[in-house]
């Protein structure tokens, strides 16, 4: 599925959510980047993204959460319950896919942004360990996610567990899935290519098949 498909059915309101969270997170490490991200305030991100301070803090809670960038599980919840709840006996990580390619849409496949934000933390070590958090309640989340999914698709074939406790499958699966999501974003961030990263997730999850 092209992003151009995926993106048709983003709304006038999710569109002016997504722009308005790019034009923070462009705005402060801009600012970081040219005299330091303690010499920055939000008032004054506030002010030249055009937004109120109040704004500011209904996308991130500090400058230096908007540095690291969005978490998209926790900006979309409901892509979450429609992987577990929708097509439920479609293949897992074709609804994986899925799933990932939508997350794409939401800034994670901002390749300018990601290069600009590469380039600002390198002079930000300590702020990977809230990118690292975040990577964990990624992780966590999509398991969980995983699990329900795995418990839904169970109960409906009214079949035998043989495949061992549904907590231990979930997460294996979640690993393996956020192992391809890696690959394709490093391809993505590192490529000169016009190929998207949902572009980029297919060829991923098809070469995951091909080693699985």
């Amino acid at each position: 599925m092209s992003s151009a498909v995926l993106d048709e059915g983003v709304g006038l309101r999710e569109r002016k959510r997504r722009a308005t969270s790019r034009s923070i997170q462009f705005t402060v490490l801009e600012l970081a980047a040219e005299r330091g991200l303690e010499q920055v305030t939000v008032d004054e991100i506030s002010r030249i993204a055009n937004i109120s301070p109040r704004t500011f803090f209904n996308y991130f809670p500090s400058k230096e959460a908007a540095m690291v960038g969005e978490n998209p599980l926790a900006v979309q919840s409901e892509l979450i319950e429609a992987f577990v709840t929708h097509d439920s006996d479609r293949d897992t990580f074709d609804g994986l896919l899925e799933l990932m390619q939508q997350m794409a849409l939401l800034g994670t496949g901002d390749r300018e942004l990601h290069q600009l934000r590469r380039q600002v933390l390198r002079d930000y070590p300590e702020l990977f360990v809230l990118k690292i958090s975040g990577m964990r309640g990624f992780e966590a989340a999509l398991a969980d996610a995983i699990e329900r999914r795995l418990i839904k698709q169970h109960a409906a074939s009214d079949s035998v567990d043989a495949g061992g406790s549904f907590e231990a499958r979930a997460r294996l699966t979640a690993l393996v899935a956020m192992a391809a999501m890696r690959h394709a974003f490093t391809l993505w961030a590192d490529g000169e290519d016009d190929e998207s990263l949902a572009e980029k997730l297919v060829e991923s999850f098809a070469l995951l098949r091909q080693v699985l």
